[in-house]
């Protein structure tokens, strides 16, 4: 860390909230692991601060994933995911960028990659872009995903979840990490959320989901904060 650089942005987060990858059965993890040991480089202020105002850099307002402009709607359980993008110390984060992705109701996403015998939705391409406001808080309406298996020899299943990047307050502060649902019965062999090794680490990836007396008749709602740094930091996955 230089002697310029904001104290504890890049304090080393506690033992198991990182994942310990490459994951067995997940060919991504192998091929986006560095396969040489990391080293630490002297981070200058405005790398760790900078640069200013993503959001004016990154359109926002990609809220509603649920709806086309035309007014169709996605198949699929509507669904609201809302929160607040929080600091170490659990102050917000506004201006904040987050983006979502996630695949549809059948667990397929609209990438070419993606060439599964799953249907696509035409009214559903899955990703959004919204800037978090001054109490750090964020929302998207969407579509509650699919499971989907993982295509290697020892067959496995992603349950449903969703993919989320946060930038802020800097590029270099990056998270990248998913949202799980409660309850559902796939997280106890996903891989991926128990490649976290701290039980209390995990459970941050996972939503709670509000009463429908709180959320009302529309559309399904969860609540999921987004920790950036420190000893309660949302897991990268």
């Amino acid at each position: 860390m230089g002697n310029n650089t904001p104290k504890g942005i890049f304090d080393p987060l506690p033992t198991g909230i990182q994942p310990s990858v490459p994951v067995e059965g997940y060919t991504n993890t192998w091929t986006h692991t560095p396969s040489q040991t990391l080293f630490k480089r002297p981070v200058t202020r405005t790398e760790a601060t900078g640069p200013a105002d993503l959001w004016r850099k990154l359109e926002c307002g990609d809220r509603n994933l649920a709806q086309t402009k035309e007014g169709k709607f996605a198949q699929g359980a509507l669904m609201e995911v809302s929160g607040r993008v929080l600091d170490e110390d659990g102050r917000p984060v506004a201006n904040a960028v987050v983006e979502l992705w996630q695949a549809n109701a059948a667990g397929r996403y609209t990438h070419a990659l993606d060439d599964r015998e799953a249907p696509l939705d035409p009214n559903f391409l899955g990703h959004g872009r919204v800037r978090s406001d001054e109490d750090g808080g964020y929302s998207f309406l969407t579509i509650k995903p699919g499971a989907y298996p993982v295509p290697v020899k020892d067959t496995w299943w992603r349950p449903p979840h969703i993919h989320f990047s946060v930038l802020g307050p800097s590029t270099l502060s990056r998270l990248v990490t998913q949202m799980y649902f409660p309850g559902d019965p796939l997280n106890d062999w996903d891989r991926i959320l128990h490649s976290v090794g701290d039980p209390a680490a995990r459970e941050r990836l996972i939503a709670k989901q509000l009463h429908p007396a709180d959320v009302g008749v529309d559309y399904l709602g969860f609540h999921h904060d987004i920790v950036l740094r420190g000893r309660n930091a949302t897991p990268e996955a």
